[in-house]
């Protein structure tokens, strides 16, 4: 696990550890910061943060989704943190799956504590959002604007793209997997088809030199990049659509289809199909 802070343009940087990469912004007058990993990277994030900006109070935390490798340390960020900002369903979301998490590792022999990933235990104030929206957010931070946009079902229901205007750098969330199989959260409300028109629609709402920051990539790929990106994320959903209907077609059963771990032709970089996008491709064209 390596941890390090990288300015990618103007105000705005990032910081890779355990998670989803977390983004920055900081001037004269604001700290924003996009996403909150685990609770132990989050304090090593926090703390060089703390560095750069004198302890200044952070005017927002914004939680691009609800899973707990984005949120779990919002315990850490929340003493310094003004909000919390996220899509209206993430609080919902985020205590759902906290609780799962906590009634499967019941359910495990031998097990009496949730297993790892799973948010801290605290009074729900502490690690959920605080403020919420249900489509487009907007507001001035500092010298900076920041908005955000709620496209519909995709990696989950309760998804946000947000944008650093003035810096023309857009944090993505798990809505890109740079190079690497996704995770697709159907009990969460994912749309592969609509994640697909998503990834275009925050293209064509863009511009052609805005730099996007990707939730995840592959270990030989980097957690920023161009539109380009976007839409090879885009291809790659496309193609496991089309791979897995042909399957279906052909008269193949779920449990044989599922199975498969031949790469997505025209995507090598990510390795071997795996079962996880495999049963979330079947489960929503069976739908």
């Amino acid at each position: 696990m390596v941890q390090y802070f990288s300015i990618i343009r103007g105000t705005v940087g990032y910081f890779t550890g355990n998670g989803g990469t977390i983004a920055w912004h900081i001037d004269t007058k604001s700290v924003v910061v996009i996403d909150a990993q685990m609770p132990a990277t989050a304090k090593i994030c926090l703390d060089g943060l703390n560095e750069r900006t004198g302890s200044r109070p952070i005017d927002f935390l914004v939680n691009t989704h609800h899973h707990s490798d984005h949120t779990a340390g919002n315990v850490i960020f929340k003493p310094a943190a003004k909000k919390i900002l996220a899509h209206v369903n993430v609080p919902k979301l985020q205590v759902e799956a906290a609780a799962g998490a906590a009634q499967t590792a019941q359910l495990m022999p031998g097990s009496r504590t949730p297993p790892p990933g799973t948010p801290p235990p605290l009074p729900r104030a502490q690690v959920v959002a605080n403020a919420t929206y249900e489509k487009t957010w907007r507001e001035n931070v500092g010298d900076e604007v920041m908005a955000l946009k709620h496209y519909g079902p995709a990696h989950t229901g309760g998804d946000s793209v947000v944008t650093l205007e003035k810096a023309n750098v857009v944090h993505m969330g798990d809505l890109v997997f740079n190079r690497r199989h996704p995770f697709i959260d159907k009990p969460a409300g994912a749309s592969i088809a609509n994640w697909i028109k998503t990834l275009e629609a925050v293209v064509a709402d863009h511009r052609k030199d805005t730099i996007y920051i990707h939730g995840h990539a592959g270990p030989k790929f980097q957690p920023t990049g161009g539109s380009a990106d976007l839409l090879y994320m885009r291809d790659y959903l496309t193609a496991l659509l089309e791979f897995v209907r042909g399957e279906m077609k052909a008269g193949k059963p779920r449990d044989v289809v599922v199975k498969i771990t031949d790469p997505l032709k025209g995507f090598p970089d990510h390795g071997p199909l795996v079962e996880r996008v495999l049963s979330a491709a079947w489960e929503e064209l069976a739908a």
